[in-house]
């Protein structure tokens, strides 16, 4: 079995986000993978910082990440019927930096969030928002977890068996995108 690299790609800073549960079941999902998360503490987007001192070291190491990885799954959470500013903020920074990074990556999307439709809004912001870099983005399936906060048992594992095989079924057309 190939040796791939996996980046993950959390929407929300929280160390106890739903998203990044969600982000570990997809890693296990995946199966063998060199795995890196990413992160997004990142300064918020200003050309003047740009023009002044450049793309900062931690935008730079985001794209070399994006780069450098053979596939990438993103896990987000939906913020007032979108994206999370943190998230687009990457997004935005990633596209002053050179070598388009993402350009034909293979890119899952899913979503954590507490509300009723479990982030639906969020990915398809995200995929407006991924279009202009042109990623290889999957059409599906797609996978959402409804009020998040009850989706997860005390080891921190889905308990939906209808969510986990959807997530099997999205990791392992990742995989195969990957090893292209």
């Amino acid at each position: 079995m190939q040796n791939l690299t996996l980046l993950g790609i959390p929407g929300a800073l929280r160390a106890a986000s739903t998203n990044r549960l969600l982000l570990a079941e997809a890693v296990r999902a995946f199966g063998p993978a060199q795995y890196a998360e990413a992160g997004l503490r990142l300064p918020l987007f200003d050309e003047d910082l740009e023009i002044e001192q450049g793309i900062p070291p931690e935008v730079q190491t985001l794209s070399d990440q994006i780069k450098a990885a053979d596939a990438i799954v993103i896990a987000t959470p939906e913020y007032n019927k979108a994206l999370p500013g943190v998230l687009k903020n990457a997004l935005d920074w990633i596209s002053r930096t050179k070598g388009g990074p993402w350009r034909d990556k293979p890119v899952a999307i899913m979503s954590a969030s507490e509300g009723r439709a479990g982030g639906e809004r969020s990915q398809f912001s995200l995929r407006l928002c991924l279009n202009p870099f042109r990623a290889n983005v999957l059409p599906g399936p797609e996978v959402t977890v409804a009020q998040s906060r009850q989706a997860f048992d005390d080891q921190g594992r889905l308990k939906d068996p209808m969510t986990i095989k959807v997530l099997t079924d999205l990791m392992a057309l990742l995989r195969i995108e990957a090893a292209r």
